[in-house]
């Protein structure tokens, strides 16, 4: 896993936290939720291939 990709969640988590705080402070609470689960959606769907290689290395390391 590269530091870059680790920068890259850490930007979407940052941006999702500034878009959240903005709508707060406009009385829109109710996208707050919307925006924090597209935050954490978009970073699974990042951090899906590693987990595909995971699980093929424990297939493989267990002979499963």
């Amino acid at each position: 896993m590269d530091i870059s990709f680790i920068y890259k969640i850490a930007a979407i988590g940052l941006i999702t936290a500034v878009i959240n705080q903005i709508l707060q402070k406009s009385g829109k609470e109710e996208y707050t939720i919307i925006i924090t689960v597209a935050g954490v959606i978009i970073v699974a769907l990042m951090l899906l291939p590693f987990i595909r290689e995971f699980n093929d290395e424990l297939s493989s390391l267990f002979g499963i």
